[in-house]
């Protein structure tokens, strides 16, 4: 009996998603909203939930890019609450605390993520436990590990993303790369219901957070440039100098690609969201309220199959473009303690200098002139 060589089946995909954190779920949501029909599915190398390095923090605007997904934001925050007031403080010492325009959140990675990826699936995604290996780019698909076709491929897999690789986008160069330690504390006494982001002169530039959970811990971590030959002893001496008595448990470490390096989006079937596109704030590490937007971008543009390349780089650009600018040249500026801190004064002096500060180091806010302004007048 003549036997055939047996032919591997390949799967058709209209958009794979590889990465389920808050990225490729929004990504998946917004496909599925845009085309009911539509077959995507998402990748992950983990199971869900699992924890997941970030500090934690979801900026109203997150929030209401998850809506416009069809997510209800009180699904998302549901057992955590609010977190109304930031405190700074600037290298040089000056501090201003100050209620936001609209409240936080601080909801574990480990539980948001798999909240997130939980909706997707509602909604008609598919979620697949894999780890990609390789990607091979055809006229009409691109295809991963020799077993799935997709229409588009989306890469929300993170700082380390094996699609940037596969596309040959180089990582950000040290000095667009930040290093931070993050681990989980007992609350610092009296800090409830505040943020605090800290800054010092020694090693800058450089930050230490603390974001209340809610539930009597803290989410606490350190984090410096790359470039200022960051190690793992250096971020232990500066999150103990800048969160003295604050002894967090099962300190874990990873990259922040910021945002000052961002790729150009290469045209055709493959994006970069979140992470993996190198969204990161610079003047905060923030880049929850980036992945949710960005993903939500690419799914909206990867059903135009060959032109989603450019559609998602031009609706990048509308969306985030000026703020981009903005952020960028504030975190020039920033290499200037005496400005920082001419700023943090300005912000606990004009309660709409510290919103204009907030939304362009949470949101997508941008450097005004009102905030300009004001650094000069503390400057003089």
């Amino acid at each position: 009996m003549l036997r055939l060589p047996s032919v591997p089946v390949v799967e058709h995909w209209d958009v794979v998603v590889v990465g389920g954190g808050p990225a490729g779920a929004a990504c998946a949501l917004a496909v599925r909203q845009a085309a009911p029909g539509a077959r995507v599915l998402v990748l992950d190398r983990a199971d869900f939930p699992r924890d997941k390095v970030c500090g934690d923090g979801i900026a109203p605007d997150a929030l209401d890019v998850l809506a416009g997904l069809g997510v209800d934001p009180a699904d998302v925050t549901a057992g955590y609450p609010a977190v109304p007031r930031l405190r700074l403080r600037s290298p040089r010492g000056s501090t201003v605390e100050r209620a936001t325009e609209r409240p936080s959140y601080v909801v574990p990675r480990a539980v948001l993520d798999a909240r997130l990826i939980t909706a997707a699936q509602d909604a008609g995604a598919e979620l697949r436990r894999r780890t990609v290996r390789a990607v091979t780019f055809r006229p009409d698909a691109v295809e991963i590990d020799g077993a799935l076709t997709a229409g588009v491929l989306v890469g929300a897999d993170g700082a380390e993303s094996v699609v940037r690789r596969a596309l040959g986008v180089p990582r950000n160069r040290d000095d667009q790369l930040a290093v931070a330690i993050r681990g989980y504390a007992p609350e610092p006494p009296g800090q409830a219901g505040v943020q605090v982001i800290t800054t010092t002169e020694q090693r800058w530039p450089a930050y230490a957070w603390s974001f209340p959970i809610g539930d009597g811990r803290a989410n606490v971590g350190y984090g410096e440039l790359v470039s200022g030959g960051a190690t793992r002893a250096g971020l232990l001496q500066g999150l103990t100098r800048l969160l003295p008595g604050v002894e967090p448990a099962e300190l874990r470490a990873h990259r922040l690609p910021l945002s000052t390096g961002v790729p150009r989006q290469p045209d055709g079937r493959v994006l970069l969201a979140g992470d993996a596109a190198s969204l990161i704030n610079p003047l905060t590490g923030e880049g929850i309220f980036y992945a949710v937007l960005s993903g939500a971008l690419a799914g909206q543009a990867a059903l135009l199959g060959g032109g989603a390349g450019a559609a998602y780089r031009r609706a990048l650009a509308r969306r985030l473009g000026r703020h981009l600018r903005s952020s960028s040249t504030a975190s020039r500026l920033s290499r200037w303690p005496v400005l920082m801190d001419a700023v943090v004064r300005g912000a606990g002096q004009d309660q709409r200098v510290f919103d204009d500060v907030v939304a362009l180091g949470l949101a997508d806010g941008r450097l005004t002139q009102r905030t300009l302004a004001a650094a000069v007048r503390r400057l003089r």
